[in-house]
């Protein structure tokens, strides 16, 4: 069974950083494409980022590209998401999410979510 766990949201200041992590079971992560999204209240589900291990490939949306960084180790079978700079309108439930073979972040061409984590942005 694919099953994915984000951890490490929480409150964080503004102007830190945040260092979530998805830890995936059943699959291996360099069959899969890993992507990070995020959804504000009342917003719409934004990706952030993907990460392609098998291909050594990540891309970042342009909105958050100088400010987050991601990363995998296939030993642990985790990808991670670091984001810096934090403001407030990075407050959101941020997941992540894999496919098969969609190279994107069309948050619908995703297979398999994990349940979310909250992050808090403030002064």
């Amino acid at each position: 069974e694919v099953q994915l766990v984000e951890s490490g949201g929480g409150w964080v200041q503004t102007g830190g950083s945040l260092r979530l992590s998805c830890a995936a079971s059943g699959f291996a992560l360099d069959d899969y494409i890993i992507g990070w999204f995020r959804q504000a209240p009342g917003k719409e589900r934004e990706g952030l980022g993907l990460i392609s291990s098998g291909d050594s490939l990540t891309y970042y949306a342009e909105s958050v590209r100088s400010r987050v960084t991601i990363s995998s180790d296939n030993a642990e079978n985790t990808v991670t998401l670091q984001m810096n700079s934090l403001k407030p309108e990075d407050t959101a439930i941020y997941y992540c999410a894999a496919s098969k073979t969609y190279y994107g972040l069309r948050w619908t061409e995703y297979d398999y979510w994990g349940q979310g984590t909250q992050v808090t942005v403030s002064s």
